[in-house]
């Protein structure tokens, strides 16, 4: 996690962006709301049991099984699942990324991200904090249709020097062809608050180092996640600047970050007493508040309840794009089968196009070659579920 760098305080870094245009959004106040503390809590407990979260230790494999059990208990399933490998000295790390694909602009990703690897004890704080409040954003988000997708990335190897984020931007992000479209990276790392302090007020973070191309940028979002904290939660806020975490390698790869970090910092990092009786739960039920009204914000979620029973009935399955031209791509949404049938259907009745496709992946893409322009119906049929929808060729 970070180190203790003395922090320099900047009037330039205690402006706040005045007559933004963010307002309050009743819809989203009623998903904020269902935040629970209780599992704040249990979820803090629970990460704090599972011990040291050591590189080659059984405990960061238990913690691991423990995050994708508990994404899949929000009802994601192991197709919206990925675990990707890195060599971390003489052990094998993972990340685990759980993908909830956007229905507007489902090529371009928001990232909520947080480490759950700790170096010398359990780490409740950092950073088990940031990861129940990923949770809470994950639970809630799940079924509700946002036009940007989201991934939730839980990364190991942080604490050696953000080996698992720097090899998930030189492996994934960058090594997609094309390169991943991120909108923004939202990064929350030790977010426990102290328990002998009063914790009112959650340092917001942003970009100001190199490459400067991507500073106004950062400073732009990192200003609206203020607002949104202000919007959705009890809490005050402080600007500050992003250093030594996950975000960094994002940022070194010109993307655009922000950030959240206790203001109220914990003299227990990386030691056998950074444990929950050393930290202020309440202060991370508020911040997963905030945390849930900003990823609505980023993320464009439905402003009302009038799409969710659709969504639902269709298990978030989407053929994308629309209009369509060289390629059409399947995204499985939130079915657990990996088997399906899909055809198009012209105007006229007839099935024109058909293929069976086993051990699928979350998106699938299909060929349009040789398909003419025009309006299509088109068909997913599962095991236990068809699913219809138009789609037009251009």
């Amino acid at each position: 996690m970070k180190k203790n760098l003395l922090q320099f305080s900047f009037a330039l870094l205690l402006l706040v962006t005045k007559g933004h245009s963010q307002e309050y959004i009743p819809y989203y106040g009623t998903i904020v709301s269902q935040v629970s503390e209780s599992n704040v809590l249990n979820n803090l407990t629970e990460f704090e049991n599972l011990g040291v979260k050591r590189k080659g230790t059984s405990p960061l494999q238990n913690t691991l099984n423990w995050l994708k059990a508990e994404y899949l208990s929000y009802g994601y399933t192991t197709n919206q699942m990925q675990e990707y490998s890195f060599t971390n000295g003489s052990a094998t790390c993972k990340n685990l990324v759980v993908t909830k694909v956007g229905t507007l602009y489902p090529n371009t990703f928001i990232i909520l991200c947080g480490h759950y690897d700790t170096l010398t004890g359990k780490g409740t704080n950092d950073n088990g904090s940031g990861i129940v409040t990923i949770f809470e954003v994950a639970r809630l988000l799940k079924d509700l249709p946002t036009e940007y997708s989201i991934k939730f990335i839980n990364f190991s190897g942080e604490e050696d020097g953000l080996i698992g984020s720097q090899n998930f931007v030189s492996t994934v992000v960058n090594g997609t062809n094309p390169k991943m479209d991120i909108k923004l990276v939202f990064n929350i790392d030790e977010v426990g608050g102290r328990a002998d302090m009063i914790n009112d007020t959650i340092t917001c973070e942003r970009d100001t180092g190199s490459p400067t191309s991507n500073n106004a940028a950062s400073n732009t979002i990192t200003n609206e996640l203020i607002n949104c904290v202000q919007l959705y939660s009890p809490l005050n806020t402080f600007l500050s600047y992003a250093y030594a975490s996950d975000y960094m390698p994002f940022e070194d790869n010109n993307e655009i970050i922000t950030g959240f970090f206790e203001k109220n910092e914990t003299p227990h990092r990386h030691t056998a007493t950074d444990l929950l009786i050393n930290m202020d739960p309440v202060y991370v039920y508020n911040i997963a508040k905030a945390a849930t009204g900003a990823m609505l914000h980023f993320a464009k979620a439905s402003t009302t309840a009038l799409d969710l029973n659709d969504l639902n009935d269709t298990h978030q399955v989407s053929f994308f794009p629309c209009p369509a031209k060289d390629v059409l791509n399947i995204n499985l949404g939130d079915l657990a089968d990996t088997q399906y049938s899909f055809s198009l259907i012209d105007l006229q009745g007839k099935i024109v196009f058909k293929k069976h496709i086993e051990n699928a992946h979350l998106v699938e893409t299909v060929s349009l070659d040789g398909l003419s322009k025009g309006m299509y119906l088109a068909v997913m049929q599962t095991s236990t579920n068809r699913i219809t929808k138009k789609i037009l060729v251009e």
